[in-house]
């Protein structure tokens, strides 16, 4: 149900805009808060990533330990001999590297994608418990973003990157040792040059975490964009608009190639430049590793090992500067998610909600004020008892306040003031499901899955037996077109039911509201979409199904409700006239006027 269709809602909605992010250069989040909230989510993991850290220690050992025995043997070969047993620990040294990674691998992707189906999971429960208005305010294009390529952002990272940056940072642990074991002249040297890398490192950094979140924001706007351009193709051919938003969309595209293009020009230097400086390091203990060879203050064994530590002990930190750059990305990915996740929920239950199955239907608003935005009040003071088991109706002018009404009674909202009664109690005292099951809905949008006819009639009931929904289909007029689908009732919807007519998809929604046998009923502008004689055939069978509920309809075709029993005409948030047909008419108030006027006797 969306607030813009009937109530102005649209025009208050739209002071928040439309884009769904909080702005396209807002500063990103603390980085280390953002880890520590993704590390305590997949907390249960904990054991699988202690293991890969013990792997990962293991299969570090390699790059430490072999320029070492690489160059024990070139000392061996250098005094005559042939160290064939250093021979065999060297290859029993890569040969467990190569099982312990394979391990290591294996358990990384299983882990890492267990970590990730639980943060998916955690954000789409997350969607679900989102109050109406998120939506309303949000693109959903955007959401969609959310949780698609910012979770996999994420998967990639955790998955990939993650082993990698605990091997390196054990490798660099392991060989700075070895080096101060060798030569601690040779080490600071290297030292010297790790040190550049990490102050290059943070520079850049710090520029690409504002522009990856950027470009993270900027996707999402995108993909909010394309959504709409194809769930409103219809309209905007109709309109002949398909160049100004072509126009629109290249605009947005080249915002974010843009964006983009600054992120990987940055990102793009930083390994290139570490190389470089790696290199010239290289350089440095190559001259002053010859020279101390020459005066005989190390071996040339020693010299082999401490140049293999060196290219070997800067390539950590190239790795760890081109996966720190990556998290950039995942990091923008994740502060995305836990916005979202951190948003505020619908109310949860009171400790104390009582457990109610059946209602008896008596409805009353007292004193109800409310309003999508402050200072702009949709309803005001608004007092009126339903007994239960009467057929309202909810008339009046467009932003009158019709659909607001059962917003609040079916608890999409909660009223700003007053209280909103059913069986005298207040609604936010029950619990929030047996509220919503309480009532059957039938909104002016329809809503159907791309799933059989059977599975969308029977949504809202979850035992339905066969002849149940043949007669709802049939009391709601939708049977004799269902009959002509190709596979009846197990026909496969395409499209959200797409290929269905307005009307057609109407009549289902009816059915599927009808057989959910609930206590109230509501019914927001049910037979806007169907002809005349259609139309004529729902009310009959409204009238068959309300029976014995408290039903509410609201609609704009007056001739439809002149059989309730009462008659709530809306203005500007409060009841303006309320009686019967007859009443209303003897009255010859607003209520008669509009009549008149749709049935030409005026």
């Amino acid at each position: 149900m969306n607030v813009k269709d009937s109530d102005a809602a649209s025009s208050q909605l739209g002071s928040f805009g439309k884009s769904g992010t909080r702005g396209r250069h807002e500063q990103p989040k603390d980085l280390k808060k953002t880890l520590r909230t993704l590390f305590s989510m997949t907390g249960r993991h904990t054991p699988a990533l202690v293991l890969v850290a013990v792997l990962s220690a293991l299969a570090s050992a390699a790059p430490y330990l072999a320029p070492w025995l690489i160059g024990k043997i070139v000392d061996g070969i250098a005094a005559g001999s042939f160290p064939l047993r250093l021979f065999g620990l060297l290859a029993a040294l890569y040969a467990g590297d190569l099982l312990v990674h394979i391990l290591m691998q294996l358990t990384m992707a299983r882990t890492g994608q267990r970590m990730v189906d639980g943060i998916r999971r955690a954000l789409f429960a997350s969607m679900e418990r989102l109050p109406l208005r998120y939506f309303d305010r949000n693109r959903h294009g955007d959401l969609m973003s959310r949780l698609t390529n910012d979770v996999d952002n994420i998967s990639t990272t955790v998955s990939a990157s993650l082993t990698q940056l605990l091997m390196n940072l054990f490798s660099v642990a392991g060989m700075s040792v070895m080096m101060l074991y060798l030569n601690i002249p040779l080490a600071l040297v290297t030292f010297g040059g790790v040190l550049v890398i990490l102050v290059w490192t943070k520079a850049v950094t710090g520029i690409t975490r504002r522009t990856y979140r950027e470009q993270q924001a900027l996707l999402g706007r995108l993909n909010g964009q394309i959504e709409e351009s194809i769930s409103g193709l219809s309209v905007l051919r109709a309109f002949g608009q398909e160049e100004a938003n072509f126009e629109a969309f290249r605009e947005m595209n080249r915002s974010y190639r843009d964006v983009a293009v600054r992120a990987l020009t940055w990102s793009g230097l930083l390994n290139p430049i570490t190389r470089a400086i790696n290199n010239l390091v290289f350089v440095a203990v190559s001259i002053l590793g010859g020279l101390m060879t020459l005066s005989g203050t190390i071996s040339v064994g020693v010299l082999a090992s401490f140049l293999l530590y060196a290219r070997h002990c800067l390539r950590p930190f190239v790795d760890i500067s081109g996966i720190y750059n990556e998290f950039q990305t995942a990091a923008a990915g994740v502060e995305r998610v836990f916005e979202v996740m951190e948003e505020e929920k619908e109310p949860e239950d009171p400790p104390d909600a009582p457990e109610v199955h059946t209602f008896r239907g008596e409805v009353e608003f007292r004193d109800v004020s409310f309003s999508y935005v402050p200072g702009k009040p949709v309803l005001s003071h608004f007092s009126v008892r339903i007994p239960a088991g009467t057929r309202t109706a909810v008339v009046g002018k467009t932003g009158a306040g019709k659909t607001t009404l059962i917003q609040l009674l079916t608890r999409f909202y909660d009223p700003d003031s007053g209280q909103i009664l059913l069986d005298g109690r207040d609604l936010r005292e029950y619990r929030l499901r047996d509220v919503r099951h309480a009532f059957g809905v039938v909104l002016q949008d329809t809503a159907l899955f791309s799933e059989s006819v059977r599975y969308n009639l029977c949504y809202g009931k979850t035992d339905c037996p066969e002849e149940e929904m043949l007669r709802a289909a049939r009391a709601s007029g939708a049977l004799s077109f269902i009959s002509r689908l190709p596979e009846g009732a197990d026909t496969v919807l395409n499209r959200q039911g797409q290929e269905l007519s307005h009307g057609e998809r109407q009549l289902l929604t009816i059915a599927r509201a009808m057989l959910t046998d609930a206590p109230l009923l509501i019914l927001d502008e049910a037979t806007s979409s169907v002809d005349t004689v259609t139309e004529q055939n729902i009310r009959a069978a409204m009238l068959e199904a309300s029976k014995g509920r408290t039903s509410f309809l609201i609609a704009h075709r007056l001739t439809t409700i002149r059989d309730s029993d009462l008659i709530l005409f809306l203005e500007d948030g409060k009841i303006a006239e309320m009686g019967s047909h007859e009443e209303l008419m003897k009255n010859g108030g607003r209520y008669a006027a509009m009549y008149l006027r749709q049935t030409g006797k005026d």
